[in-house]
C-alpha cells in the first residue's frame, strides 16, 4: 500500500510555489520581449558600428550564467548601492534584461529574414518606415521568430528555478523544503515535474497552432 507523510498544505505549499514560477516567468518574458523588440529593432536600423555598445552589453548577459547574474546583482544592489529591493524585484529584472538580450537577436534575425525587395515595395508605395516596420516586416518577422521565441520562454520558465538564491520561492525551492521534511524526494520531484509539465505544455501547444495555421495563410 502507497503510504506519504504529503498533506494537502504540502500539496498547497507547491502550488504557491508553481504560482511564484508563474508570475516571475510572465513578467520576465513579458518585460524582456517588448525590451527584446526595441532592442533588435535598434540593431538592426543602425547598424554593428553604432551599435556596437548595446550588443556588448547583450553579450554580457547571454555570456554569463544566469545564477552569477542573479548573485552579483543581488549583492551589488543591496550592498554597494543600498537599495533595499526584494529577492522579487532583483529577479524579475535580473531575468528580464537576461531574456531581452536573447530576445534581441531572434527579433534581429527575424527582420533580416524579410527580403529586402519586399521592404523597397513597401516604401515605393509610400509607406513610411514605420508603417513599413508595423505592416510589412515585423508581420513577417514575426512567423520566422516564433519557434525561437516559445524555445526561450519555456527556456525562462525553467531557468527561474535559479531566483532562489535571491531568496524568492519558487517551485523547485519548495520541492527542496518538503523533500528537506518529509524526506520523500522521488514523489516530491515527480509532482514538481508535473507542476512545471503543466506550466508550460500550454505555450508550447499554443505556439504549435500558430505555426501550424501561418502555414496554412
Amino acid at each position: 500500500m502507497f503510504d506519504t507523510a504529503l498533506t494537502a498544505a504540502d500539496f498547497a505549499f507547491l502550488a504557491r510555489g508553481a504560482g511564484m514560477t508563474i508570475v516571475v516567468t510572465l513578467i520576465s518574458v513579458i518585460a524582456g520581449t517588448i525590451l527584446g523588440i526595441v532592442f533588435g529593432v535598434f540593431r538592426y536600423q543602425v547598424g554593428p558600428i553604432w551599435a556596437a555598445p548595446l550588443t556588448f552589453v547583450l553579450d554580457v548577459f547571454r555570456s554569463i550564467p544566469l545564477l552569477i547574474q542573479l548573485v552579483l546583482a543581488n549583492a551589488f544592489l543591496g550592498t554597494i548601492l543600498r537599495l533595499n529591493m526584494s529577492g522579487f524585484t532583483v529577479a524579475c529584472i535580473i531575468l528580464s534584461l537576461y531574456t531581452a538580450a536573447f530576445c534581441a537577436e531572434i527579433v534581429r534575425g527575424g527582420i533580416e529574414a524579410v527580403p529586402m525587395t519586399t521592404r523597397r515595395a513597401a516604401r515605393s508605395l509610400g509607406m513610411t518606415w514605420g508603417q513599413d516596420m508595423r505592416s510589412i516586416v515585423l508581420p513577417l518577422a514575426t512567423r520566422v521568430a516564433l519557434p525561437s521565441w516559445i524555445g526561450l520562454a519555456l527556456g525562462v520558465m525553467k531557468d527561474s528555478a535559479l531566483v532562489y538564491i535571491v531568496q524568492v520561492t519558487e517551485l523547485l525551492k519548495s520541492t527542496q523544503i518538503l523533500i528537506t521534511r518529509l524526506q520523500e524526494p522521488l514523489l516530491l520531484l515527480m509532482i514538481c515535474g508535473a507542476f512545471y509539465f503543466v506550466i508550460s505544455f500550454p505555450l508550447a501547444r499554443f505556439g504549435g497552432y500558430l505555426e501550424k495555421r501561418w502555414s496554412n495563410d
